[in-house]
């Protein structure tokens, strides 16, 4: 085993990402894609141990906060192309994150009065990014230093938490100066029997007192399902409130529960009290819906009638 200490990870940032996630999303990538995947940002090495450590690598001042870097095979200094790689199962640990994949580069370039800066952070192969309450699984993480953009892409996205599970398609970002998290390409955020699915799912992250951060709203485009233990919900865009619990729906809105359905262009989904409510739009017309003898009324919600999922009458707004 060769190890060494605070040696980054980069490569070409992957120009596809750009802002663009689901009531599950947004307090994993922020706090560990961003971060982690960008342990090495503006650190250098500390005391090291072992041959790689040995050799140094000069132009990199020691951080505050070290970075313990591990590889099977070598940690090598690539002066010609100006980057740091650790190759063969290598991680990069600071604090209680860690980054692991088969190798782990840093691209950096000369500052006059200054040495050395990193500016580009990947990590390729059998990426896995672990802190004590979430991991994230991809194939190629970039980090940007001057963008503040980390995107996670692979085969099999995915972000696991606690409480969540997160998949999307084509890739996992964080924008760390936006306070944005994005899952694209068929996302997918999942929590107990609630499900989100869009094309396109983004958070907005909110920093608390204490420097943390939480999910504030999520935001969803194209081909909108929300799934719950009794509806299933279409429509063309979602605004989701993590604080109320409750998903605003908004273009070609259609609400099932069972065989009942209720349409309208726009809806309110309550996630908390189960009570849906469906809005015509100047557009559409007048809300419609098909109700069955026997059945919840509606779709366990209200279209204008104040009926609730038991079919009693709703409380007034």
């Amino acid at each position: 085993m060769i190890r060494a200490a605070s040696v980054p990870f980069a490569a070409p940032l992957d120009r596809r990402s750009g802002p663009a996630i689901g009531p599950v999303i947004g307090p994993v990538i922020g706090p560990v894609i961003g971060p982690v995947i960008g342990l090495a940002i503006g650190l250098g090495l500390a005391a090291a141990a072992g041959p790689a450590a040995a050799q140094g690598l000069p132009g990199m001042a020691a951080g505050k906060t070290p970075v313990e870097v591990n590889a099977d095979q070598a940690i090598e200094w690539h002066q010609d192309v100006r980057a740091y790689v650790a190759r063969g199962n290598a991680s990069a640990k600071r604090g209680e994150s860690t980054v692991f994949a088969d190798v782990l580069t840093a691209y950096y370039r000369e500052v006059p009065g200054k040495g050395n800066e990193v500016f580009q952070l990947v990590a390729d192969g059998t990426v896995r990014v672990v802190s004590p309450t979430q991991q994230v699984f991809g194939d190629h993480g970039v980090y940007d230093v001057d963008r503040q953009i980390a995107v996670v892409t692979g085969k099999a996205l995915k972000l696991i938490t606690t409480k969540d599970v997160v998949t999307a398609r084509d890739s996992l970002e964080y924008y760390e100066a936006r306070d944005l998290t994005v899952a694209r390409g068929d996302a997918v955020a999942v929590r107990g029997a609630d499900r989100l699915r869009a094309d396109v799912l983004i958070g907005q992250l909110k920093k608390m007192p204490d420097g943390s951060t939480q999910m504030e709203r999520i935001d969803g485009s194209g081909s909108v399902v929300v799934t719950t233990a009794t509806d299933i919900a279409l429509s063309d865009k979602l605004v989701y409130s993590v604080a109320d619990n409750v998903a605003v729906l908004i273009g070609n809105v259609k609400i099932t529960r069972g065989d009942n359905q209720l349409n309208g262009e726009a809806a309110e989904m309550n996630m908390t009290t189960k009570i849906n409510r469906v809005i015509a739009g100047p557009a559409a017309g007048r809300v419609s819906g098909l109700l069955i003898p026997g059945q919840q009324p509606g779709a366990g919600g209200q279209s204008g009638t104040g009926t609730t999922a038991g079919g009693k009458p709703a409380a007034k707004p």
